[in-house]
C-alpha cells in the first residue's frame, strides 16, 4: 500500500517536497501562479505533473485523469491556500477577501474526489478570525464521512523548522474514526546555527555579492546608510537601538524606539529565526539581518531556513524567488504530516489484515 497525493495551491513545491520525503507519491500539483509552477516543474517535473489552474474553476475531470484510477481511499488531498486574509498583514484587502473563500473552493474537490485524507495548512489567523469559513468546511467534511478530524496551531520549530513560525493544521480522514496532529519531531527548537554559517557550507558574502558556486546564495545590495546601520548593529541579535541616537535614526521611529523593534535587527545564532516573509531578503522588512555578516539573508539562506534542500532550484526574478520561498509550506513540516499519515495508513492496513 502506498499513499498518493494531489497538492493544491502547490506554489514552489514545499508541501510536495515534504510529502515525497515522507514516501508519498505526489501525482499532481495545482497552482494559478505559472512562475511558481516553473519552479515546481524544475524540481518535481520528472515524477509529478503540474496543472496551471484556478482552484475555483479547475475541472474535477482533469484531476481524476491524472490520478489514473488510483484508489481514492489512498489519496491525500492537500490544500494550502494563500493566507493574506487571515494574516496580520492585510496589504491587498480586496484580493485577500477573495482568497478567504478559497478553502470552500478547495472543498469542492474534496466532495468530488472523496480522498482518504485531507490536509489543510494555513496561518493561525484562519482559526482565530475565519471560524465561520472553517466551521462550514469542517461541517461539510463530517457530512461527507470524515469522522476523523483534528486541527490546531503548531510550532514549526518543533518539527525541525528553524523559525518561530506557527501554522494552523487540519487533518481529516475517511479511514479512521479518530485522528491526531503529527507528534513533535523534537522538543528542542532548531536554531539558525543548526542551518546557516560556514560549518553548514554557506560562503561568507558581502551585501550585493553572489556566491560563484551557488547563484541563489545572493545577498541584496544595501544603500550606504543601511550599510552603516547594519555595521553598527551588534552581532547575534542586535537591533536598531544601537544607532537610534545617531543621524542614522529613521524619522518614522524618532521617539518610538519600541515600535517594530525587530526591523533592521539581526537574527540570533542560537534561537530560531523569525517567521520568514516574502521580503526576508530585505534588511528593512524585519529581523532579517545575518547574525554576524553585514547584510540581510541571502535567497539560499532563506530557502534553508524554510528547510528546502540545498540543491532546490528556483525560477524567476529575485522578487519572485523570495516570494516563492516566503510563501512556501516548510518541507520539514510537510514531511512530518506525510510520515504521520503513512503511519496511520499502515496501522489501518495492519488492523484490517488482523481482522
Amino acid at each position: 500500500m502506498k499513499l498518493h497525493a494531489v497538492d493544491c495551491f502547490c506554489g514552489a513545491g514545499g508541501m510536495t517536497q515534504g510529502l515525497r520525503d515522507a514516501g508519498i507519491d505526489v501525482v499532481l500539483g495545482i497552482d494559478i501562479d505559472g512562475r511558481a509552477g516553473a519552479t515546481y516543474e524544475a524540481n518535481h517535473g520528472r515524477t509529478t505533473a503540474f496543472l496551471k489552474a484556478d482552484i475555483r474553476t479547475v475541472r474535477v475531470e482533469d484531476v481524476r485523469r491524472r490520478l489514473q484510477g488510483r484508489p481514492a481511499s489512498d489519496l491525500v488531498l492537500a490544500g494550502c491556500s494563500p493566507c493574506q486574509f487571515w494574516s496580520k498583514m492585510h496589504t491587498l484587502r480586496e484580493k485577500s477577501e477573495q482568497g478567504s473563500r478559497l478553502l470552500l473552493d478547495f472543498a469542492r474537490l474534496v466532495e468530488a474526489l472523496r480522498p482518504g485524507y485531507v490536509v489543510v495548512e494555513n496561518v493561525p489567523g484562519l482559526a482565530r478570525h475565519g471560524h465561520e469559513v472553517l466551521e462550514t468546511f469542517s461541517r461539510d467534511l463530517q457530512s461527507w464521512g470524515y469522522q476523523g478530524l483534528a486541527s490546531g496551531t503548531v510550532s514549526c520549530a518543533k518539527y525541525g523548522v528553524p523559525q518561530t513560525r506557527e501554522r494552523f493544521l487540519l487533518l481529516a480522514s475517511r479511514r479512521h474514526a479518530s485522528i491526531t496532529l503529527p507528534p513533535h519531531a523534537t522538543d528542542d527548537p532548531t536554531t539558525v546555527r543548526d542551518v546557516l554559517g560556514s560549518k553548514n557550507g554557506f560562503a561568507r558574502l558581502e551585501a550585493g555579492q553572489r556566491c560563484p558556486e551557488d547563484s541563489f546564495h545572493y545577498a541584496s545590495a544595501l544603500s550606504p546608510s543601511n550599510l552603516d546601520r547594519i555595521r553598527m548593529t551588534p552581532h547575534d541579535g542586535g537591533d536598531r537601538q544601537a544607532w537610534s541616537s545617531t543621524d542614522l535614526q529613521i524619522p518614522a521611529y524618532v521617539g518610538r524606539d519600541e515600535a517594530f523593534r525587530n526591523v533592521y535587527g539581526r537574527m540570533w545564532w542560537d534561537r530560531p529565526a523569525p517567521t520568514l516573509t516574502t521580503r526576508f531578503n530585505s534588511l528593512s522588512n524585519g529581523r532579517f539581518g545575518h547574525p554576524q555578516e553585514d547584510r540581510a539573508l541571502s535567497l539560499r539562506e532563506g530557502a534553508a531556513l524554510q528547510t528546502f534542500p540545498r540543491d532546490y532550484e528556483f525560477v524567476g526574478t529575485i522578487k519572485e524567488t523570495s516570494r516563492q520561498i516566503g510563501n512556501a509550506v516548510p518541507p520539514a513540516l510537510a514531511r512530518a504530516v506525510g510520515s504521520h499519515l503513512r503511519e496511520l495508513a499502515r496501522s489501518d492496513q495492519a488492523s484490517r489484515v488482523a481482522g
